[in-house]
Order: C-alpha cells, then structure tokens, then sequence
C-alpha cells in the first residue's frame, strides 16, 4: 500500500496520518490521511461499512489505531479532550434516565473545564421547554437535542457530531444547524457524519467521501459532484418506452423508467441527447442537469466498487 504524508501546520485541529485500524479480518480504517483546520464545517459521507464511526472513535481517542497517528491540536486526543476543546454528540451510549434535562446538563456544564451557563446551553440547544422533563420521558428528537446540549455545554474549539439531526423534525433540523453555523462563524470546527446528503450538500465547507476505510473524495460539494462527472437526463416519451433502445445509447451510466417517464445519468449528456433524437425518439420535457451530492455520491462509490 502507498502511503500518503500529510504535514501538519501551526493552524491544524484534526490530523490523519497513514492511520489504520482492523477488527479482526476487517481493515475499518486503510491508511488514512487528512488535515481539518479552524473554522471549517465538514461533512464525513460514505456507506454503511465505510470507517466512518471507527474515524470518530479514533479521532475521540476511544480507539487506538493500530498503525499511523492522529493528533487534535498537535497533541493526542486524550489532552485535547480533557482540555475542553472537543464536544463529541454520538450515537452510541445512552443518557442517564430518572434525571431532569436541566439536572443533565448542569452536570455536563459542572464537568467542562470552560462551562456556558445552563441557561444558556438549554436554549441554544432549543430544549428550554423541556429543561423539567425526565430523560426517558423524551421523545428521540428531543433526546438528540440534548445530547447537542451536552455537545455544546462549554467553549470547545471542534465540534464531533455523528447522525446528529436523527429523529429531527424539519425546524429542529432547520435551528440546529443555523445553530452550528454560528459555530462555525465563530472560529469553531465542525465535523459531522450524515445520511442526509441534502444536509452535506447545503452545510459543509468541504465534504469527505469514505469507502473501505480510505479516503474516497475530498473537497467542496460542488468539486465532488464535478469529479463525478455524469449528467442527468430526463423526459417524457409520448410513445411506449422501449428499454432495450434506451439501454444501447452512449455514455449510459443509468436507467430509471417510470411509466413514460424516463430519467438517465449520462457520461456524456450532449452525446446521449444526440442518439436519443438519432435512434427516432421524441422527448418531451427534455432536462439536463448536474448531479446532486446523493447522485455523484453514488457515482463515485459504485465506481470504486467496479473497481475493487
């Protein structure tokens, strides 16, 4: 395996160098190399099985790699943890039951070396509302919000957030993350781990693209989509579909059809459109469009997948 040297500078907050982790047969994380840097929101995609969790665990110092390094703040992730400058809401482990959410919070506040005030922690994290109601009385959108809450409870310098709007509904998501955009503004990293690619797509400064635990894509939502390459195409046909046309045109990289509705993604989409038109059929209500992040997301994975 090549490995890959990433310099650490006076400005890094996370850095990855030629890290692995194994779980028996299984390689989590393959020789993973990266540098995150103040003030950045980052996205951490890839399918399930792709190293994302063991990446937080191991960036959250719950996990030793077995080979490379990883450094928060050019130190081990231990000091910068007990340090105050890491808030971590998981998805793992569970919140103490028979507690008020206020009681809950107060203790996190009371163990944060840099501590907001409660008040405070309570109403960013939109659960003032709730701040007298038991923990296990909590529905499981509240119950993330307050684990953002114990995320939140002090001046962290990175933000470690996995899945963190599971369970939202649409205006708790809409707040949380204005929420963490203030965050960001104010000079704070933060990373998180989503299914909800609209989400990486609309937020993130950069996105990175796991797969088999190595380091897929990096870049901004846009470059990742452009790296990706194919197109989008759709339209309506007024006469019976036939597949088997469609399935021979050039570039094809995918086939949707829906009634007479038909949707391509096309390597080459002026191509396609061409042999669309020189193989006799008439679409109607042509589009051609970019791929979305969950679409180039796709692209790319499979592709790697074709190749592996």
């Amino acid at each position: 395996m090549t490995t890959t040297t990433v310099k650490s500078t006076a400005t890094s907050v996370v850095h990855f160098e030629n890290v692995t982790k194994s779980y028996g047969p299984v390689r989590a994380v393959d020789g993973l190399s990266l540098e995150l840097h103040a003030g950045e929101t980052v996205a951490l995609l890839g399918p399930n099985g792709a190293g994302k969790s063991s990446t937080l665990d191991l960036l959250l110092g719950l996990r030793t790699p077995d080979s490379g390094t990883v450094r928060l703040f050019g130190g081990t992730p231990q000091q910068a943890i007990s340090g105050g400058r890491v808030g971590a809401m998981l998805q793992s482990g569970g919140l103490m039951e028979e507690v008020t959410v206020r009681e809950l919070v107060s203790l996190g506040c009371s163990l944060h070396p840099k501590a907001h005030p409660v008040d405070e922690v309570l109403a960013r994290a939109g659960v003032t509302e709730i701040a007298d109601r038991r923990v296990d009385k909590l529905s499981g959108g509240q119950e993330q919000r307050v684990r953002f809450a114990l995320a939140t409870a002090g001046a962290n310098d990175l933000i470690v957030l996995d899945e963190p709007t599971t369970g939202m509904d649409v205006t708790s998501r809409q707040a949380f993350w204005a929420t963490m955009r203030e965050q960001a503004d104010q000079g704070r990293t933060v990373l998180f781990a989503t299914h909800y690619l609209e989400e990486a797509d609309a937020i993130a400064d950069r996105v990175l693209v796991l797969h088999r635990g190595r380091l897929l894509a990096d870049g901004t939502a846009a470059e990742i989509k452009a790296r990706a390459g194919a197109r989008r195409i759709s339209f309506d046909l007024t006469d019976p579909v036939d597949e088997d046309a469609l399935r021979r045109l050039p570039f094809l990289t995918r086939l949707e059809v829906n009634g007479r509705t038909v949707r391509l993604q096309s390597a080459d989409a002026d191509a396609t459109v061409h042999a669309v038109y020189a193989a006799g059929l008439y679409p109607r209500n042509l589009e051609v469009a970019g791929l979305g992040l969950e679409q180039a997301f796709i692209a790319l994975t499979e592709a790697e997948e074709a190749r592996s």
